[in-house]
């Protein structure tokens, strides 16, 4: 197993040692000879391009980070500025943009740090485990023909100068290799730590990333209860109100034909009763749309089920709550799964679904699965965009797995604590 683990990261580190000698120097040149050439213009148009290069190598060096040495590192930067437009003007203020970026400094420093102590770091492992190999090399009788042409060879600090020295050579080469499996892993975690040091968002970069988001979700949440409003008052106007009125004009014309047309005015108050119920149907409908009372009396699991029997397709609902979440994301996560099972039943051709919903590690968890044929593309679906929205209200976070042929999951997290039924 060590042997193994010696030789995943002495191929690691020669990769990532690579990519620091051809990418690092590479992108590091490019991006501040573009930025040098921004008084003369040409910098303008070609230090986004740059920048754009270097970050997204930095993110695939992040993922590597995690993929190889298990540490996350977080993505420090700010939203990406707008495209290249508007001629001149949009050349600048993209450059702007970036250059006012600390993310983007950091970046330029971590590349001069990834050239040489990063390449250092990472190469070691392998230059160890070759030098260790090659030190039995020099015992099995190649030290001769080397010794005859050089009359001293130098392995590391050892000079070689026949068979006793080489034997000494491999007793050195040992202790590489067994360094290598004792700590090789251990200096390419090294290595993504400096890289993590770098690469990392600041205190202070998390600290204007959290503002901004609150002001986003801040923004979001005025602008969705706009918008429920409107959506409120157009329902009332153009349903409950309109057949309100209808009943009223009716009950006006059988006031008038109850002692000339009595049978008239049956008809009428019959036709009546049924827009008051058609009324009363919508009234009850808004009201649900608004809060659903099964929701306030019940809770979440109790309100999910009952969503569930009133979708067109068969819906498994498997909920393990130990007590209720306040009522606002309650709310929030109830219309969020409604709005991810209405649009399965819609648009994914899904013959049964399936919806998780329990509390874990001081988080709300819903998993939302259907038999469908995939391929939700999330950024183009506006649905699934005002999901996301709505959870970012309360820190949620929502994530789609939808291949082309299918299944379709979708999984929301928002933070909370649960208190007992009843309090």
């Amino acid at each position: 197993m060590k042997v193994r683990s010696a030789l995943t990261s002495a191929v690691q580190g020669l990769a990532i040692a690579h990519m620091a000698v051809i990418c690092s120097i590479t992108l590091s040149a490019l991006t501040l000879v573009s930025i040098a050439l921004i008084p003369v213009g040409v910098g303008l148009i070609t230090t986004p391009l740059a920048v754009t290069a270097l970050r997204g190598y930095a993110d695939y060096r992040r993922r590597l980070a995690h993929a190889w040495g298990e540490l996350p590192i977080a993505s420090p930067y700010r939203s990406t500025p707008a495209p290249l437009h508007g001629g001149f003007v949009g050349y600048v203020k993209q450059c702007s943009a970036l250059l006012r970026d600390r993310a983007t400094w950091r970046d330029l420093l971590w590349l001069q740090i990834d050239a040489t102590a990063g390449f250092t770091t990472a190469i070691l492992p392998f230059a160890l485990l070759v030098e260790g190999l090659f030190g039995y090399v020099l015992a099995a009788g190649v030290w001769e023909p080397i010794v005859r042409a050089e009359d001293t060879y130098w392995y590391t600090f050892l000079p070689v100068t026949g068979q006793d020295t080489a034997f000494l050579a491999a007793a050195l080469g040992t202790a590489w290799i067994a360094l290598v499996l004792g700590a090789g892993q251990a200096i390419m975690h090294g290595h993504y730590l400096v890289s993590r040091a770098f690469l990392a968002p600041t205190p202070a970069m998390e600290l204007s990333a959290r503002v901004r988001q609150l002001t986003e979700t801040r923004h979001d949440a005025i602008d969705t209860s706009a918008a429920e409003l409107r959506r409120i008052e157009r329902d009332l106007h153009d349903g409950a109100q309109a057949r309100l009125v209808a009943v009223g004009m009716s009950l006006g014309t059988v006031e008038a034909l109850i002692e000339k047309n009595p049978a008239k005015a049956k008809a009428l108050l019959a036709a009546a009763r049924a827009d008051s119920a058609e009324a009363l149907s919508e009234l009850r409908d808004l009201v649900r749309g608004i809060h659903p009372p099964v929701l306030a009396e019940r809770g979440l699991g109790d309100a999910v089920r009952a969503l569930a029997l009133r979708m067109p397709l068969p819906i498994e609902v498997d909920v393990e709550l130990a007590g209720r979440a306040e009522e606002p994301v309650e709310a929030a996560v109830y219309f969020a799964i409604s709005e991810v099972l209405t649009n399965a039943a819609k648009h994914s051709g899904a013959g049964r679904i399936w919806v998780d919903v329990h509390h874990a590690d001081g988080s709300l968890r819903i998993a939302v699965t259907d038999d469908g044929q995939g391929g939700v593309d999330i950024e183009a679906g506006t649905g699934i965009r005002g999901v996301e929205r709505r959870l970012g209200t309360f820190d949620g976070v929502l994530a789609v797995s939808s291949p082309l042929g299918g299944p379709t999951m979708v999984t929301m997290e928002i933070p909370c604590e649960l208190r007992p039924q009843g309090i």
